[in-house]
């Protein structure tokens, strides 16, 4: 496994978020400004690409390259028109037996187009909700979408992420209350997009723990997590499916928030953090897993 060598391509005032490869670039949101910038490895720059995102942090591709956003401030899930960015974003999902949603925060995708999300509260003041949980919103007759709630038993989902065979779906529980412990969940998907009950695959302890995670094409697990104030330090885990964790790497920046692959061959890693920088190390030893852009052979 080669030596990370860490890159920063951008720096922004306030925390970054929600990487994604469109293919040629790099997207990403600075949650505070509502802003998705667009960075070209053709130039080395980033410049906005979108504006007035109701502060939109996780975002994702789905297999058709239709992007998926979670737009915390405005309590919503939308799909972007990437290529009508005037468009109005179609609204996914906003509420949950008629209750606003609280300040969703990461997505996942699978391949028959049922849009997972996590719904914390990170604000410090009340939810809207009197949970903090993992929904699935699922396209239904009539152009219509269907929001349900999988997750009963979470206290502040984060991240999450599905695995190769999309049969587990990953999610961080990350709260903030100091006597509940931070763990990475496995849930078992059901054929109807149902969870079943989890298993633990790793427990933080009172540690930042995972914030966003990303696939590789083994199956391994690459998580952001850490932070200078406490434990290890601000690192990358790779964690195999069964929680079982490979290495780590330190991070030249605190606080990692999400990463992604990207490249002409997805073996880029590309990691925000909370003080608003964006790294990349080309040469991870690992291919990225997307649903899009798929790597193509």
């Amino acid at each position: 496994m080669p030596e990370w060598k860490w890159t920063q391509i951008a720096n922004h005032d306030t925390l970054t978020e929600g990487p994604v490869w469109d293919g040629s670039g790099l997207l990403y949101n600075e949650c505070a400004a509502s802003t998705t910038f667009r960075w070209d490895p053709k130039t080395n720059e980033s410049s906005v690409w979108r504006e007035n995102t109701g502060a939109a942090n996780g975002q994702t591709f789905d297999r058709q390259g239709q992007l998926f956003v979670c737009e915390s401030d405005a309590h919503r899930i939308t799909k972007v028109d990437a290529s009508d960015l005037n468009a109005e974003p179609m609204i996914i999902s906003d509420a949950y037996q008629g209750e606003t949603m609280n300040w969703p925060n990461d997505i996942a995708v699978d391949q028959q187009g049922r849009v997972y999300f996590t719904d914390p509260n990170y604000t410090g003041g009340p939810s809207n909700l009197d949970h903090q949980s993992v929904y699935m919103a699922e396209h239904t007759f009539g152009g219509n979408w269907n929001t349900l709630r999988v997750t009963f038993d979470t206290y502040k989902p984060n991240g999450l992420l599905f695995s190769i065979d999309q049969k587990t779906l990953f999610v961080a529980d990350t709260p903030t209350d100091p006597t509940e412990t931070r763990r990475l969940l496995a849930y078992p998907v059901n054929d109807d997009g149902t969870l079943g009950d989890h298993q633990v695959l790793h427990d933080f302890g009172l540690g930042r723990s995972i914030d966003g995670m990303t696939l590789t094409s083994t199956g391994t697990i690459l998580a952001t997590a850490g932070s200078s104030s406490s434990g290890p330090g601000p690192i990358i885990y790779e964690f195999e499916a069964s929680g079982r964790v490979v290495r780590t790497y330190p991070t030249p920046a605190d606080n990692p928030t999400n990463c992604t692959f990207g490249g002409s061959s997805l073996n880029t890693l590309f990691v925000t953090f909370k003080g608003g920088e964006v790294y990349q190390v080309e040469d991870t030893g690992h291919t990225g897993q997307l649903a899009y852009p798929q790597r193509r052979f």
